[in-house]
């Protein structure tokens, strides 16, 4: 297809935002084979851990130790949720050299999730975000609820370029727009897609859908025609968010390499080597994955 990019760089999001909604809670030796075997499948960032509060995100209570016994392949970054100067402690102890904060584009929503208003979530994180670029580290940025909240509703664009704004300020390297709870549809995204370009550019924006009303893909598409060319995705199609109801898992990264692939669009990964390492957690969790192409390679 014209206008869309010959490359995508796929983010890797399972190991952090596919688990951390899980109720059985996964070894923390399962967890590493399964970040070593995405790394083996060729993706070149591996989200891996989140250094939050463990009582919050109790599946990802072993941040430390995941960080610490991580078998780190060359080329592949390896970045981990920090929240606040206490999160980054604990990361910078335990080797991380890349790391990403996070808001919303709700108020509700952030108030829910951390307890705050976005303007105190970033407040939280301005002084890590100051630290990170005074040693080097890279940061990327999330923004939730970008499409829709569960408390609020609608969010409109205006309040997503507010705060990818204020983000792009302290120097994020690189913005996540979310669609936490999956209610966008691709008319929406080319709207958003189209004032962030304009806005801003497209070369540090990601989109980061969620596949509860089946519409992921589509916005990917949508997405990719605006020039995007950074998507975000989970093996498996696992995940969810602990503080929004109903919302389901995340776009599986199977699909979208299936997809991707089929469009001619280079990506660097193996569709075969994401599927097992998707297998490689399946096993642990109390459910199949959702994702349709692992699900296809998986019957035979």
């Amino acid at each position: 297809m014209s206008g869309v990019p010959a490359q995508v760089k796929v983010v890797e999001v399972g190991p952090r935002d596919g688990l951390q909604n899980e109720k059985s809670i996964v070894p923390t030796s399962i967890k590493i084979a399964f970040i070593e075997a995405l790394a083996d499948a060729g993706l070149a960032v591996v989200e891996a851990t989140s250094f939050v509060s463990p009582k919050s995100i109790p599946q990802l209570a072993d941040a430390d130790e995941v960080m610490r016994d991580l078998r780190r392949k060359e080329g592949v970054r390896y970045p981990v949720l920090v929240p606040n100067e206490r999160g980054m402690d604990r990361a910078l102890a335990a080797g991380a050299r890349d790391i990403a904060v996070f808001t919303a584009a709700s108020e509700s929503f952030t108030r829910h999730n951390i307890n705050a208003t976005i303007a105190e979530s970033i407040a939280r994180f301005t002084p890590v975000v100051a630290r990170a670029k005074k040693e080097g580290i890279a940061v990327r940025g999330y923004v939730s609820t970008c499409f829709g909240c569960p408390y609020e509703g609608a969010v409109a664009p205006s309040a997503v370029l507010s705060v990818a704004h204020r983000l792009l300020d302290l120097g994020i390297d690189e913005l996540s727009i979310g669609d936490t709870i999956g209610v966008a549809t691709p008319n929406q995204v080319t709207d958003l897609c189209e004032r962030l370009n304009a806005r801003f550019g497209v070369e540090r924006l990601a989109m980061h859908f969620h596949d509860t009303r089946g519409t992921a893909l589509a916005n990917v598409l949508a997405a990719l025609q605006c020039g995007i060319a950074i998507i975000d995705s989970a093996a498996g199609g696992f995940g969810g968010c602990p503080y929004a109801p109903g919302a389901a898992g995340n776009l599986a990264t199977e699909d979208l390499l299936y997809m991707l692939h089929g469009m001619g669009i280079e990506t660097g990964v193996s569709l075969d080597g994401v599927a097992a390492a998707t297998s490689v957690i399946a096993e642990r969790l109390d459910h199949a994955p959702t994702s349709k192409a692992w699900q296809a390679l998986h019957s035979k």
